[in-house]
């Protein structure tokens, strides 16, 4: 959420920013909350003068009072009602034009980056790097549960069956592949100085409202029926509502977080023949890292924490690539964006397997998180990245490391988490 200050001094950079986002159905509503902020700020005059004018008349009453001047008194009295009505009035119209401003100003974008490249959709995303040599074997690669099947590591009949479409049971070594995968990210993060946590699995709409978009909160999250409360689709969510309407002494920062959690997605749409079996589905668990600090580092630590997952997936020997996200594919809250995607030998191309995002004070101010400096108060910067997310990084790993005679290699780093296994068969 913009400050209402920016966008009343710089309407035409808010309406550049909606067209470059190519979101031009937004663009009345930079003139529709500036004309709702004038009013705003003329009813707080008026009832400033009101209260000032009461203030006045009170005394002059007392002083009537005093002088035994008790006509004179009661008309000050019917001018001191006349003039409460006029701030009931008021106030009531005050509180309705603050909801309006601040409905329309949750759906106006942030400001991006200069350096985001300006595209309409993710068919105009920009490649930044590649990491290791992409490979494709003589040998056939089959598609990814049918690798997992080889191994009686997964069940989609039973779980379509028993929760409907989109959900899986991974078993033997393939869930205890999942599982290693998390175990070794976790502690991939913490050997880089970040803070385990656990988060609630759960959280409040006004948590859901402040992480994130209308429209993403739309298409995302599971309401749970008769409760203020949401399951999450990723634990960004409730490791950054961690910090709501919280005021953070600056010589903390920054606060470096890797989180586990399950996450519970809706996945609205039809998604392709590429996109069944594990790749798109509605509950997986994920290890993210996320980063509360102050604004003049925020960039800093976007190139570090996309660099982590690189890390981490090169560790793997997973071949990936770095993908500069354009203005159009950027949710409405984020300042910058790339995706991590990995190399798939079967399909001979790259497909995203994680995603890092600054959304500079744009939660922060949301959510009220606030910092006090040695120069005053100032609103956070929030950052959040993917760190591994099976099992779609499973396809990853089960296709880049088939070997030709069926078998899956376990890479050195992760034999500690499979027993001591070098392989699964």
């Amino acid at each position: 959420m913009l400050d209402i200050r920016f966008l009343r001094e710089n309407p035409e950079v808010v309406k550049q920013n909606i067209r470059n986002k190519f979101q031009d159905s937004k663009l009345p509503l930079v003139d529709e909350v500036i004309a709702l902020d004038l009013r705003n700020r003329e009813i707080k005059m008026e009832v400033e003068a009101l209260r000032a004018e009461k203030n006045k008349v009170s005394k002059m009453i007392g002083a009537c009072m005093a002088q035994g001047k008790k006509e004179e008194a009661e008309e000050y009295k019917k001018q001191v009602a006349a003039n409460a009505g006029r701030t009931e009035e008021l106030s009531k119209e005050e509180k309705e034009v603050e909801e309006k401003i601040k409905k329309i100003m949750m759906t106006i974008p942030n400001i991006i980056d200069p350096s985001v490249p300006i595209g309409k959709d993710d068919s105009e995303n920009v490649e930044l790097e590649k990491f290791g040599e992409p490979v494709v074997p003589e040998y056939e690669i089959p598609y990814h549960t049918e690798i997992m099947e080889k191994f009686n590591g997964i069940d989609l009949e039973a779980a379509g069956k028993v929760a409907g479409n989109g959900f899986y049971y991974l078993m033997g070594d393939i869930a205890r592949l999942h599982s290693a995968v998390i175990s070794y990210a976790r502690d991939f993060m913490i050997d880089r100085g970040f803070t385990y946590c656990i988060p609630p699995f759960m959280i409040r709409s006004n948590v859901v409202t402040g992480v994130m978009s209308f429209a993403e909160m739309e298409s995302m999250m599971y309401k749970i029926e008769g409760e203020d409360l949401f399951l999450i689709g990723t634990s960004e969510h409730s490791m950054i509502g961690k910090f709501i309407d919280t005021l953070l002494e600056e010589e903390k920062l920054p606060y470096t977080l890797t989180s586990y959690s399950p996450c519970f997605r809706k996945e609205k749409g039809a998604h392709g023949i590429e996109e069944r079996g594990v790749y798109r589905i509605h509950q997986f668990e994920k290890q993210e890292m996320i980063v509360v600090c102050k604004p003049e580092e925020s960039m800093d630590w976007y190139e570090k924490m996309w660099k982590n997952t690189v890390d981490l997936f090169r560790s793997l020997d997973i071949p990936v690539r770095t993908l500069e996200c354009c203005s159009g594919d950027l949710a409405d809250l984020k300042v910058k964006s790339c995706d991590v995607e990995a190399w798939s030998p079967r399909q001979k191309k790259y497909f995203e397997v994680g995603s890092c995002s600054n959304l500079g004070d744009a939660q922060a101010r949301r959510l009220g998180i606030r910092v006090k400096g040695e120069n005053g108060k100032y609103f956070a910067h929030t950052l959040n990245n993917t760190v591994v997310a099976p099992p779609r990084m499973l396809i990853a790993f089960l296709e880049n490391n088939l070997q030709a005679d069926g078998s899956v290699r376990i890479p050195e780093v992760l034999r500690p988490y499979m027993g001591g296994k070098t392989e699964i068969r």
